[in-house]
């Protein structure tokens, strides 16, 4: 990205908006209707705002809550590069319910470190900018971030609640290849989204995408298996489409799906 561009990407969820930006222009105050959440990923800012006067640089995660007025210089003649996801109220709204239920919601921390949350950002940033990401995942992802930036308690799955994710992973078990999405999960558990996506891991060691994934990667091995076409077994399984079944059956068992059929013929 050339110096001095700033690029908007469309995201697939509403309310959600992608900025890619490299500059060098100190921004004077001022203030967004929406929350903000980036990484620095090269160069270093300085910023001022009503939570204080902080630095970031290269790896370091920015945020910025709705009419929070701040400003934005660069240190040093490089400027700074860096990514931001800018959600309308309402879709953190309804992260926030699931993640803990405080009466108000807000970024505690202007700039701050930690790579592993930097690691996550970029996983949303890629999953909001592009079609080939299911819902589900999408979905543990902005939850995962909201509650880490949230610094909220955690909204740990009440006693009892090996039924309700055995209900919810009734609907992945039963049907693998059908779309299914992290609220209709909680429908059917009776459980929050982020009480399913905890209860999910302790249950089973997987996410519920990782195990919708798992499943469907089960199913497309028995189809092979049964002599179904590569192609075939993709779509019946609910892959996107062939390459997306070999990248995940490689990964899980090894070797091809051609070299798996091949060896049972």
């Amino acid at each position: 990205m050339a110096r001095g561009e700033f690029r908007i990407r469309r995201c697939v969820v509403p309310g959600v908006m992608a900025v890619e930006a490299t500059s060098r222009h100190a921004f004077p105050k001022h203030w967004h209707d929406q929350f903000g959440v980036g990484v620095i990923l090269a160069g270093a800012q300085r910023s001022l705002s009503g939570r204080g006067t902080v630095e970031a640089g290269a790896g370091d995660l920015i945020t910025v809550n709705p009419g929070e007025v701040h400003d934005g210089e660069p240190l040093g003649e490089a400027g700074r590069t860096w990514r931001m996801l800018y959600f309308d109220p309402p879709v953190i709204a309804a992260a926030v319910r699931d993640v803990a239920r405080p009466a108000a919601a807000e970024f505690a921390s202007p700039a701050f470190s930690h790579p592993g949350m930097a690691v996550l950002f970029g996983r949303l940033y890629a999953a909001m900018t592009t079609d080939a990401v299911e819902m589900l995942a999408r979905d543990e992802l902005m939850l995962e971030l909201a509650a880490g930036l949230l610094a909220a308690p955690e909204a740990t799955a009440p006693r009892g609640t090996a039924a309700p994710i055995d209900r919810a992973r009734s609907l992945i078990d039963d049907a693998p290849a059908r779309t299914v999405t992290l609220a209709a999960l909680a429908r059917a558990a009776g459980l929050s989204r982020f009480q399913v996506l905890r209860g999910f891991v302790r249950a089973t060691g997987l996410t519920p995408h990782a195990y919708l994934m798992q499943q469907r990667i089960a199913l497309a091995r028995r189809l092979i298996a049964a002599g179904t076409g590569l192609a075939e077994a993709a779509a019946a399984s609910g892959f996107a489409d062939q390459s997306h079944m070999t990248r995940l059956f490689v990964r899980t068992f090894g070797l091809s799906p051609g070299r798996y059929a091949a060896a049972l013929g």
